[in-house]
């Protein structure tokens, strides 16, 4: 198992609450986590027909065996568990007790939300980090193979190839979690949607051109995005809400959370043909947003990230508030720095002012230093950068 850094927010979570959600997409990582972290705890899942049957017929009964407490695997297959889950943490007032994994954050999310308020802290476990890559040496040379494998850990596991596992992986999410979610007749309709989402990433969110694109009304294009982000492959990065004097755009923009997957439904078959794709700017920037996007998240925190683009076509990739100020990320996928590339950031710190830190450029070269009033950072030197 590649260390997760997860880890120590899970630790602290479970000295608080007595209950600790752990969500993430399918093969994340979520079971083996919760496994390595709380390896003293019953082991039960509840997609196994029948401990979900003893679970749903006889909630006492099922909950009693766990004098120690448990992981619940799956929990979102029995909502109804929650509500008695609430009266043994609220009886035994242990913290930690149980952990609840789930790779449907809309049902396990929903069912904590009406069931078990304030009695739970909850991480939610993206794929791989880079820096989790870098940490256990497995993290691809060059920047098209991490554009091309992505940050799944089956991956970096098993001698399986990208283009295998991806297909099983979608094919598999189609017809198990799609089918729970939504009542989809024509399931090759929805993967043409998600692909379509996949040639998306990195831009401005239209639902009525990208329903129109797939055949289906923006409702139902609303409805099915609502799916990919509740199984965590898709997020909405929102703009910044302050507009420093300026009129801004209020769509949020599209962005897959593993850059592995969105080049599998691009249709690209090798790491070597991403020098030269079209999409290899969306690729990069979607492969960064996630990243900090995964920092966040492993440090427990909300995904507080935002752009920022004014009516006149001033935009700023990444935006977010820190102690200090507001921290603003150009993404560019040269390796090569090119004098208009801190054009932007600077532009937008010229309207924000005295609230603007140093400007950073993220971009697919290697070296790290400060032009042009901005600082550049080199793709491998992506560490720890949300404060």
């Amino acid at each position: 198992m590649i260390p997760r850094l997860a880890t120590q927010t899970l630790l602290r979570l479970a000295k608080g609450f007595p209950i600790i959600a752990l969500t993430g997409p399918r093969q994340s990582g979520k079971t083996t986590l919760a496994k390595s972290v709380f390896a003293n705890k019953a082991y039960v899942t509840l997609e196994n027909l029948d401990e979900r049957e003893f679970a749903e017929q006889d909630p006492k009964r099922f909950l009693q065996r766990f004098t120690e407490g448990a992981i619940l695997d799956e929990a979102q297959r029995c909502p109804s568990l929650l509500s008695y889950l609430q009266g043994v943490v609220d009886a035994r007032k242990i913290m930690g007790d149980f952990i609840l994994t789930g790779s449907s954050q809309l049902e396990l999310i929903s069912g904590i939300t009406q069931s078990l308020a304030g009695r739970v802290g909850r991480v939610e476990l993206l794929p791989l980090s880079q820096a989790e890559l870098l940490q256990a040496n497995k993290l691809p040379v060059t920047l098209d193979d991490v554009l091309y494998q992505g940050t799944y850990p089956a991956l970096y596991d098993r001698d399986v190839s990208p283009n295998d596992w991806f297909g099983n992986y979608v094919a598999t999410y189609l017809e198990r979690d799609v089918r729970q979610l939504i009542a989809v007749r024509d399931l090759t309709q929805f993967q043409r949607f998600v692909k379509m989402c996949a040639a998306r990433s990195g831009q401005m969110l239209n639902l009525a051109a990208l329903g129109a694109d797939c055949g289906i009304s923006a409702v139902t294009a609303r409805e099915w995005l609502t799916v990919l982000e509740a199984s965590y492959l898709v997020t909405r990065l929102m703009p910044y809400h302050r507009n420093f004097g300026k009129r801004l755009v209020k769509t949020p923009k599209l962005y897959f959370l593993d850059v592995g997957l969105m080049a599998w439904l691009l249709g690209i078959q090798n790491a070597k043909s991403i020098e030269t794709h079209a999409m290899r700017g969306a690729l990069f920037e979607t492969y960064i947003v996630s990243e900090l996007i995964k920092q966040r998240y492993n440090a427990g925190l909300a995904n507080d990230l935002y752009f920022w683009r004014d009516n006149v076509g001033h935009e700023v990739d990444v935006l977010y508030e820190t102690p200090q100020g507001l921290q603003a990320i150009e993404i560019k996928s040269g390796s090569t720095f090119a004098t208009d590339w801190p054009n932007a950031a600077n532009k937008w710190r010229s309207f924000a002012g005295e609230q603007a830190l140093t400007p950073m450029v993220i971009y697919g070269g290697n070296e790290s230093y400060t032009r042009d009033s901005c600082e550049l950072i080199g793709w491998q030197k992506l560490v720890k950068l949300i404060g």
